[in-house]
């Protein structure tokens, strides 16, 4: 076995709680990180997608491990733009998102400067030594980053999490954290005195002079490793804010569409939405958890966003297209609809997209 295989074997652990598991369901289990009240997405033990679907279990992940569709990645994919060096602040109505790699993006909008799922580390996994490994540095530097004033991590999966890197920022700027239920408890393991807003679901909370930040549901689960599994919430977010409203959603299965048309009819119309639109196949095994680039066309229509800023690929190697295969096919899927590609951008680590102004 060459040492790329190995590394992604021994790995496995890692990607198991990235998109399958191990975990199984105890019937005594205790939810180690969040007690609550009984709702329409929490059992009192578990957090559930309404009418969804479970992640599959072990039994599945080693199916796919051991179907051998695999497209190997390169070991290097460099972005075709530098690493960036972000303006301090941006005001009135511009609006700026600067790819950092991955669900780690850097939102500058009406004088706030935001950071979504930041992850600087060189391998998404609970361990240094094996995992998904980035193939390009990230888009920013963390010392060129301007002052952090909110950082919104959307679940505990270890590509959208990474405690070390949220350590790191709480040292530089000590930033206003926010995070769905549950997901306080490992901020707090590693940051004691974080600074922490913990948000359910239909739940708002003023972020900023005329920002409103709004949790609302995506179709996904979570799981940092083996008896976790759906213990603290995932979620979607909606900001409001003078420059326009923006959706973002770190990780979501399209779910038939339903969050997405529950988006729009809530908040209206956006300028802007961050959509994933990588890591999907097999599409038996990751339908549920990940969309794939049509779907995410799809959702960009249903929530009537005028522009997207897409993430989630060409920086871990979780699944088994080949690197550039959502490129391709998100081009395939905008062409097909008559869409102009200038409205749903593929982010690269370092690009900056200056969101155009929209008429209301």
């Amino acid at each position: 076995m060459n040492r790329r295989k190995f590394l992604k074997w021994s790995g496995i652990g890692a990607i198991a709680t990235l998109v399958g598991g191990f975990a199984a369901r105890g019937a005594m289990a205790a939810n180690k990180y969040y007690s609550g009240p009984v709702s329409d997405h929490f059992d009192g033990t578990y957090f559930f997608n309404p009418g969804g679907e479970e992640p599959r279990g072990g039994l599945d992940l080693l199916r796919w491990k051991l179907g051998g569709n695999n497209i190997a990645w390169p070991d290097s994919f460099p972005s075709p733009f530098p690493q960036a060096v972000p303006e301090t602040r941006v005001s009135g109505d511009r609006l700026t998102v600067t790819m950092v790699g991955h669900a780690a993006m850097l939102i500058q909008v009406a004088g706030l400067n935001i950071l979504t799922d930041p992850v600087w580390d060189d391998r998404a996994s609970p361990v240094r030594f094996a995992g998904p490994k980035r193939v390009n540095p990230p888009g920013i530097r963390i010392g060129d980053l301007p002052p952090i004033d909110v950082v919104l991590v959307t679940h505990n999966h270890y590509d959208h999490m990474d405690l070390e890197t949220l350590w790191v920022l709480q040292g530089r700027d000590k930033p206003h954290f926010v995070t769905p239920l549950g997901n306080d408890a490992l901020v707090r393991s590693r940051i004691e005195d974080a600074k922490i807003t913990v948000m359910d679901w239909g739940g708002r909370e003023d972020i900023g002079p005329g920002i409103v930040l709004h949790c609302e549901p995506c179709h996904h689960w979570s799981a940092r490793g083996v008896g976790d599994r759906r213990m603290a919430l995932w979620a979607a977010f909606v900001f409001e804010t003078p420059a326009g409203k923006i959706y973002h959603i770190g990780d979501t299965g399209f779910h038939q569409g339903i969050n997405y048309r529950a988006a729009r009819e809530k908040h209206g119309a956006f300028r802007l939405a961050n959509l994933p639109f990588g890591a999907y196949e097999p599409r038996w095994f990751m339908q549920a958890q990940h969309q794939n680039p049509d779907e995410a066309v799809e959702g960009m229509l249903l929530c009537d966003a005028a522009f997207v800023a897409g993430h989630h690929w060409g920086t871990f190697d979780l699944t088994d297209e080949g690197i550039e295969e959502p490129l391709a096919a998100l081009h395939a899927a905008l062409d097909a609809r008559r869409i102009s590609r200038d409205r749903f951008r593929p982010m690269r680590p370092g690009e900056v997209f200056e969101v155009p102004t929209i008429s209301v």
